[in-house]
């Protein structure tokens, strides 16, 4: 069996569906789960409807709604030339569940409210597609894997519990594949063991490719996204890109833990316990070569890779009474930094002080200084970049640090790491 993951920049519309069928169309007569994301922007438009839920804006929240409902039904249109068709009710019937919420008390926990309705966008997109493939002769089967896929209870950030989920899989799941060449399954989204939904974190649904090719023992996995294979760099920020031929699963996390955006940070290890290669090909081009991720290591340092974050602060943390930065003190920050859900992308202390780079878009600077207030003295600088180059020689870190001012440089073996801005 394979495993395929189509993100929602492959089914964004008609034409794009139509394309994963005629991708599917190549591989006939194997076993195939295929992992889909919502469409489009769809899961953006559902956090709307979130908050408008929870500000008790009906107005807004059936706007959203409405929108999102002609957004699907346009889809349906083009892809089904009769209104007769099943699906059309069944993605009413959806539509309907998420009009009713408006009507209920917002849940004390906002990430139960969260997942409970931003997962509907995998459910809808999974019915239209496996609808599509069904009705142009694909022996294609439908799977919930808001059924299959175990997790705490740990809302927009679910963990996976391996042992009932390859259970589940084994005893719900792999029996399709009797009666069917194709299972098409949500990614993204789990339950708690009371039934509740979950969801795995933003863009997990590469995490749900690999956890079905963990639990189905799969051949590969293959990620079609809409670039030639994993690339040395974003072509956002980075000229002349190189795409990867070849690296091993431990340079695929290494790149991931840095904020390469192609793989998700939990998708690898799953496929490097049980060997599982990685794919990631092009849906324009589906006959290109792609990058493979696999065990071998002998390739990772032919092309530096370049990661870059934008918008960053960095804040400088230092006692009051100017002591040592000590062990009692690291514990003690990073307990208030957990507490407050702050994601750390690099550190350095000294002996007065400890500096940590955030993404400024997911802090706000006041907060930080306030969360320290009481012990701490904190200075922050804004307006910075972080770049991450993975083998790296002086050309490369000349190259990307030309006309920058250095705020600060790390460097191991392998990989540096330098802070800079604008001069």
């Amino acid at each position: 069996m394979k495993v395929f993951k189509f993100g929602g920049a492959s089914v964004k519309d008609a034409r794009a569906v139509r394309n994963v069928s005629d991708i599917l169309k190549m591989f006939s007569g194997e076993k195939i789960t295929v992992v889909i994301s919502a469409m489009g922007k769809t899961t953006n438009k559902l956090e709307d409807i979130v908050k408008a839920y929870q500000n008790h804006d009906r107005k807004m929240f059936m706007a959203h709604v409405d929108d999102l409902y002609n957004f699907h039904s346009d889809i349906m249109g083009e892809l089904f030339h009769e209104r007769h068709y099943r699906i059309f009710n069944e993605i009413e019937d959806q539509f309907e569940i998420l009009r009713k919420r408006i009507d209920q008390p917002f849940p004390d926990n906002y990430s139960f409210a969260y997942d409970q309705i931003v997962s509907m966008g995998e459910v809808i997109s999974t019915h239209i597609v496996s609808s599509y493939l069904f009705e142009n002769g694909l022996l294609a089967a439908w799977a919930d894997a808001r059924t299959l896929v175990r997790t705490d209870n740990q809302y927009q950030e679910a963990k996976v519990d391996w042992d009932k989920t390859a259970t589940l899989i084994s005893s719900r799941f792999k029996p399709l594949f009797d009666s069917n060449d194709i299972v098409i399954t949500q990614g993204f989204v789990g339950h708690t063991p009371e039934g509740f939904t979950t969801t795995l974190g933003r863009e997990g649904s590469d995490y749900t490719a690999a956890i079905f090719a963990y639990c189905c023992d799969s051949d590969s996995v293959t990620i079609w996204k809409d670039v030639p294979g994993m690339l040395n760099a974003d072509p956002k920020w980075f000229d002349n890109t190189i795409k990867l031929d070849k690296i091993s699963f431990k340079e695929a996390i290494e790149l991931s833990y840095y904020g390469a955006s192609v793989i998700h940070p939990k998708t690898v290890k799953p496929l490097q316990n049980k060997n599982i290669p990685l794919y990631v090909k092009s849906f324009i081009d589906p006959n290109a070569e792609g990058t493979v991720i696999q065990a071998t290591t002998d390739y990772d340092h032919l092309v530096p890779s370049f990661i870059f974050k934008m918008d960053q602060i960095l804040f400088s943390i230092t006692t009051k009474d100017f002591s040592f930065i000590v062990e009692e003190n690291l514990s003690d920050i990073f307990s208030r930094l957990s507490n407050a859900n702050a994601k750390i992308n690099l550190m350095q202390n000294s002996a007065l002080s400890f500096s940590i780079l955030l993404d400024h878009g997911k802090v706000e600077p006041e907060k930080i200084l306030q969360l320290f207030s009481d012990t701490y003295a904190v200075k922050y600088n804004e307006g910075l970049e972080l770049v991450t180059i993975r083998h790296y020689d002086q050309a490369t870190i000349d190259r990307v640090t030309e006309g920058k001012e250095i705020i600060l440089e790390q460097k191991t073996r392998q990989t540096a790491r330098i802070i800079i801005k604008n001069k």
